[in-house]
């Protein structure tokens, strides 16, 4: 994390210069640097493709952000500037279970972030706002702040990784195990020959992986909250 990007995002806007265009600030190059990237992936953002789309020059962005380093950290915290992604509830497990599909579904929206929030970084003042307001809420329905920031920490570790599938384009069904096509692999492999047979229906289907994980985070969490009591 570079301390220019720390700077950034915790002090404040950037201050009016000369030259600078009608119209250009900040929040407009962020969004626009966002409409970009969710389009075309991060690859696409430069600040030279960023100026012809806000009809400026480049030099005038760099008034603005020092670079594109910068800017996605900017890009990324901006992602979080709206409501909290939950339901008001009076139970810790609905908070919860709200919190880490509301993430799925940043991270399913905006595919080129999930690369940005497990970077070096810094926590920025919209992400902060959100962290903080879930732990005020799981305060609110009775679980303790420190057991709260754990279980806000475990719920965002699993949305990382069990959404990197979906966001990755993983294959699943016949294409994922196109391998057992093969008799002699489906020797090799009986559990998985199993488990890929059409006739196969599992408790749980194989495309839901993320809310059966979800849930199972939970059930442990419970566990130990009433171990507690």
């Amino acid at each position: 994390m570079r301390q220019g990007e720390y700077e950034l995002l915790w002090g404040g806007q950037a201050r009016p210069g000369r030259g600078r265009p009608p119209g250009l600030s900040r929040e407009r190059i962020v969004a626009e640097a966002v409409a970009i990237a969710d389009a075309g992936g991060l690859a696409k953002v430069s600040m030279k493709h960023l100026a012809e789309r806000l009809g400026s020059g480049v030099m005038s962005l760099y008034r603005h952000v020092p670079g594109k380093d910068e800017l996605v950290v900017l890009m990324y915290d901006s992602l979080m500037a709206g409501p909290l992604p939950m339901p008001e509830s009076d139970h810790w497990r609905e908070v919860l279970r709200g919190w880490g599909l509301g993430i799925r579904e940043l991270f399913l929206a905006h595919p080129w972030a999930l690369n940005v929030a497990t970077s070096d970084r810094s926590m920025g003042p919209n992400e902060a706002t959100w962290v903080d307001g879930v732990i005020g809420r799981l305060a609110a329905v009775g679980l303790p702040v420190d057991l709260g920031l754990l279980a806000v920490l475990t719920v965002d570790c699993f949305a990382m990784g069990g959404v990197w599938p979906e966001i990755g384009g993983a294959e699943s069904g016949e294409a994922f195990f196109r391998f057992l096509g093969d008799p002699a692999a489906r020797e090799r492999f009986p559990h998985l020959a199993r488990v890929a047979d059409p006739a196969f229906t599992p408790d749980a289907p194989l495309e839901n992986h993320f809310e059966f994980g979800l849930e199972r985070i939970l059930d442990g969490l419970e566990r130990r909250i009433e171990a507690k009591d």
